[in-house]
């Protein structure tokens, strides 16, 4: 079948290495033809307004180089340990990517594990969940065969049924915009299922600019407060996500993971400038003429290759007791 896609959304990137937003076209149009290793499916009902922000597909092809890099690749020897404890599938992994976006994640993890893999991509946007299919891997670390699916839904409703046969649920620059409720919905259900939980990617609310400047911690205390706009934990993420896993029992391993932009990151680091300082003027409306002058000067110092940017994240690996649920 040929899967039905929205016309590309309008969009603005965000300077949140986690944020960004689109708007989806009212217009919809025909794919391209699906590949035979993936399947579309529909949520059954319409999706509610509410829920994590949406991401425009030109700022997470921009970002996905230095996320890739960042990434702690400390994690993986853990996490291929954790899955050999679990009792296997014929089929293979069955990974849960959550808020996958264009299916980064996928592209980066499956080709660094061993066996076969089923996919399973989760996000409230048809449009990006296209992306994310028709992009996906097709081969494992030891050339094993990679499929995919998709399932559209609400993140904040992530139940362990949904989670039934799952080997490892993923996520990457999504903890930061889910609430504390919601992080501890997802903790329960990944230690429900038994499954362990890669979860990358998530703000640090710490940057650091070189040359620096003095309205540097000013734009950073401002940003981090648009971050938790809204009852979001933002930088509070990945503690409050570690208390929630361990709670459940959980082994949590934390690895930081940050962006190093310099000279060769240019375009990614002038469009992370420009929704950084818009989020910080949002928060703090009486920044604006003086943060105006600020992003003039720093996409000045970034054109001219004089600047160097460290984007602070943090990952996050909990490892779940099996319960049977991947049997």
């Amino acid at each position: 079948m040929s899967p039905v896609v929205p016309a590309a959304p309008s969009g603005r990137s965000a300077g949140s290495s986690g944020g960004g937003s689109d708007r989806s076209a009212g217009r919809r149009s025909e794919g391209a033809a699906e590949r035979p290793t993936v399947r579309l499916r529909e949520a059954p009902v319409p999706q509610p307004p509410a829920g994590p922000p949406r991401y425009a597909p030109e700022w997470l092809r921009l970002r996905e180089p230095a996320d890739a890099a960042a990434r702690a690749h400390d994690l993986i020897e853990p996490l291929r340990a954790g899955l050999a404890r679990l009792k296997g599938r014929a089929d293979g992994l069955v990974v849960h990517d959550l808020g996958c976006g264009t299916g980064s994640m996928g592209r980066w993890l499956a080709p660094l594990l061993d066996g076969p893999q089923h996919w399973v991509l989760h996000d409230r946007d048809p449009y990006l969940l296209h992306f994310a299919a028709v992009a996906a891997p097709r081969a494992a670390a030891d050339g094993s065969r990679v499929t995919v699916e998709t399932r559209r839904g609400d993140l904040a409703r992530l139940t362990p049924d949904a989670l039934t046969g799952a080997a490892l649920v993923t996520a990457s620059a999504l903890l930061d915009v889910l609430t504390a409720a919601e992080v501890g919905r997802l903790a329960a259900a990944c230690t429900a299922a038994g499954c362990p939980a890669l979860l990358t990617l998530s703000v640090a609310g710490r940057v650091g600019l070189t040359p620096a400047h003095p309205l540097d911690a000013e734009i950073t205390e401002a940003f981090n407060d648009h971050q938790r706009r809204t009852g979001m934990l933002g930088p509070d993420a990945v503690t409050t996500a570690a208390e929630a896993f361990a709670g459940h029992g959980a082994t949590v391993r934390a690895h930081s993971s940050p962006w190093r932009l310099g000279p060769g990151e240019g375009e990614l680091t002038a469009q992370w400038l420009r929704g950084w300082v818009g989020a910080a003027v949002e928060q703090r409306p009486e920044l604006r003429e003086r943060a105006g002058r600020y992003l003039d000067e720093r996409l000045a110092a970034c054109a001219a290759g004089e600047l160097r940017v460290i984007v602070h994240h943090t990952d996050l690996l909990a490892l779940c007791r099996p319960t049977g649920g991947t049997s």
